[in-house]
């Protein structure tokens, strides 16, 4: 089947593995998947809406032009975005800041669909060490994110990062369940993989990889954490092809995230 969308996602593991995964979900044509972050940085931020497609159709899913975007906080703080084309709305003057709750309202072909988010509190994140492994001959590289976890229980990790400047992104979520209060020991494996198609990836010396690190909420972690499942569907797979929880009401497929954001650069070396 073809995908409803495709994201790139990767979990630590008892093995840790980092790796783009292509998600065969389940069939549902004509269905709204809504893609919003709102972030501790300087905005604009942008909410995304399009529609499912038949997976006997080409992975172009048609943009919805006319909705109404309405994001506000509890604050007071309230905004209509604006359309900028391919889906895409844009906010003007909103500022996103942590320990605040977040509340998106969409108003689209006749239906409404609503989500709250609340943005935690950013974590430091220190460094990136390096570190290398050999398979077979073969060098891969590791980065350790360092950050030191607070002691409540409950942080949420999202690490996206990119090598050089090519658009492809990795993600990786992490859970503070077994080190909660600790340093970090879980690594971000970089991919290695030279084969014949363009997209492919191996990590080499004089690289540059841009790592970001979110601290998101747990409904957002617990929809990135149900893509890794569901990737292994289908033959010989785990479970069954299916659609991962949405935090956003009506049955909208997708997910709004307030998030804070840090970022490190490093040269493999």
């Amino acid at each position: 089947m073809k995908n409803i969308f495709s994201i790139i996602l990767s979990l630590f593991l008892v093995i840790s593995c980092e790796k783009e995964i292509n998600l065969d979900l389940e069939d549902q044509s004509g269905n709204i998947v809504i893609e919003a972050n709102i972030t501790d940085q300087a905005g604009p931020y942008y909410v995304k809406i399009t529609k499912t497609v038949a997976f006997t159709q080409a992975n172009q899913y048609p943009s919805i032009e006319n909705a109404q975007v309405v994001l506000s906080d509890n604050t007071g703080q309230t905004e209509t975005l604006q359309y900028v084309g391919n889906g895409r709305y844009k906010t003007s003057t909103f500022i996103g800041q942590s320990g605040r709750t977040y509340t998106l309202k969409i108003q689209a072909e006749g239906k409404q669909y609503t989500s709250t988010s609340k943005m935690p509190e950013a974590v430091s994140f220190d460094n990136l060490e390096q570190d290398s492994f050999v398979v077979g001959g073969e060098t891969s590289y590791t980065l350790l994110p360092v950050f030191t976890d607070p002691q409540t229980l409950g942080n949420r990790y999202l690490f996206t990062y990119t090598i050089n400047n090519n658009p492809k992104k990795y993600f990786s979520e992490f859970s503070d369940n077994v080190n909660n209060g600790l340093p970090n020991q879980r690594p971000l494996i970089l991919p290695n993989d030279d084969g014949d198609e363009p997209d492919n990836i191996k990590v080499v010396v004089g690289d540059t990889v841009h790592v970001e690190m979110q601290c998101i909420d747990d409904k957002v972690y617990l929809f990135y954490a149900a893509l890794l499942q569901l990737s292994g569907g289908g033959p010989g797979g785990g479970v069954t092809p299916a659609n991962p929880p949405s935090n956003i009401s009506n049955g909208a497929l997708g997910y709004f995230s307030a998030h804070t954001v840090r970022t490190r650069n490093i040269v493999i070396n």
